[in-house]
């Protein structure tokens, strides 16, 4: 199993949202930056588990978590010219960006900040807290996952 954090905008798709979709499943899809599109593509598994991040909000967060109930698909929002993810050079018959679907598993009760994290000399190798990381799925080291897990409360 491997752990992940993957970044949204709550105005766009928030932790909330996902609780509330139709059995707690969405479709991870939008990602248009092609390292990220090879983690999904290459790396991300079923059960892996994922860190929901917030990000392009007041206070960037850690505010839940989620696992992997499907991997890797065709991302068929890259063919839907009325999806702001519409990418008119990807090829149905060669999909260019690929999704996968995650399950909402909890909400933290305490959200652990991108000012915390930064502090913190147990996270100071993160992907997250190194200069410029900017990619919206990202690998989470095995230790880490289970160092952020013990800071927040969980319900």
């Amino acid at each position: 199993m491997k752990y992940w954090l993957m970044k949204s905008e709550p105005d766009d798709f928030s932790i909330d949202d996902l609780k509330r979709c139709s059995g707690q499943k969405s479709a991870w899809q939008g990602i248009r930056n092609y390292q990220a599109r090879n983690f999904l593509r290459d790396q991300v598994r079923v059960n892996d588990l994922v860190l929901f991040y917030h990000s392009s909000c007041k206070e960037p967060a850690i505010v839940g978590l989620a696992q992997v109930s499907q991997s890797s698909r065709p991302d068929l929002s890259a063919f839907d010219s009325s999806s702001p993810y519409f990418d008119p050079k990807s090829d149905p018959l060669k999909p260019r960006w690929v999704e996968v679907e995650i399950s909402f598993i909890e909400k933290f009760v305490n959200q652990i900040s991108l000012k915390q994290l930064k502090a913190d000399m147990e996270l100071a190798d993160m992907v997250l807290v190194a200069k410029g990381a900017r990619l919206s799925v990202q690998p989470v080291k095995g230790s880490e996952f289970k160092y952020i897990l013990s800071l927040c409360s969980r319900a």
